[in-house]
């Protein structure tokens, strides 16, 4: 089970990771002062996030976090396209916020009842945070596409069609999902996509959005084969600390 179990942390923890460094990336840039705050104050959640699973990884015998988060190329990562992507503009980064953040609150729900401790307590304590996260990302997404201008919701319609098939790759099937349900540990990755589905559907029809048909998940990030954008970012990311990886600061 083990090898599941670390695959399952590396997922989450280099998922949380880029996305933190994507949405910093709105720090100065944001359409409203409190977006840069927002933006800026999740990003700093989410490296929490990433930190505290690449610390239980390294009690399983991984490197330390920072080795894990800043030594690796891009084809060690096993984070989904949909983190990678560039921000591109306001309403892509809010949809994408949204889609995330409604997953990640199903995610580590079911975790808090995990047989497995160190990450059932992560996610009673994460599970908080992350109700800000959601109530942020769904409030704004709403606002935009259903009490906004036409211009709006016609914005938000098509980041929607550009987001979705990259969303359902975060759901990419795992070969060890089926121990770690067996063992009790995480129910597996297509009981997480139905629930999310089911609690997205129902926000969907509250922004008067509709899901593109015929959308293909966008896979391979799991198992390491990655858009062009990840190594760019890995090398803008790490500059600092590869420079002196022993440096203490």
């Amino acid at each position: 089970m083990t090898d599941a179990l670390k695959n399952l942390l590396y997922r989450m923890a280099d998922d949380a990771l880029i996305l933190a460094h994507r949405h910093s990336e709105w720090t100065g840039l944001g359409p409203l002062l409190e977006e840069d705050i927002a933006f800026s104050s999740i990003a700093q959640d989410k490296l929490g996030h990433a930190q505290a699973l690449y610390t239980i990884l390294h009690g399983l015998g991984e490197p330390e976090p920072d080795t894990a988060a800043f030594m690796r190329n891009a084809e060690q990562f096993t984070c989904c396209h949909f983190v990678e992507l560039p921000n591109g503009e306001y309403d892509f980064s809010l949809v994408r916020h949204y889609l995330y953040d409604a997953a990640e609150m199903i995610r580590y729900r079911a975790l808090a009842e995990s047989t497995y401790q160190p990450l059932a307590a992560l996610a009673r304590k994460v599970t908080g945070e992350l109700k800000y996260h959601l109530y942020h990302a769904q409030t704004w997404f709403v606002q935009l596409s259903a009490k906004g201008s036409e211009e709006s919701a016609a914005r938000m319609q098509s980041a929607l069609n550009e987001a979705w098939p990259y969303a359902l790759g975060m759901f990419e099937p795992a070969a060890g999902d089926a121990e770690l349900s067996a063992q009790g540990v995480y129910p597996g990755e297509e009981a997480i996509k139905a629930a999310w589905l089911d609690a997205v559907m129902e926000t969907l029809a509250q922004a008067k959005l509709v899901v593109p048909s015929q959308a293909e998940p966008v896979y391979g990030g799991r198992k390491g084969y990655h858009t062009d954008y990840l190594q760019p970012l890995l090398d803008e990311m790490t500059e600092v600390f590869r420079i002196d990886p022993a440096a203490e600061w």
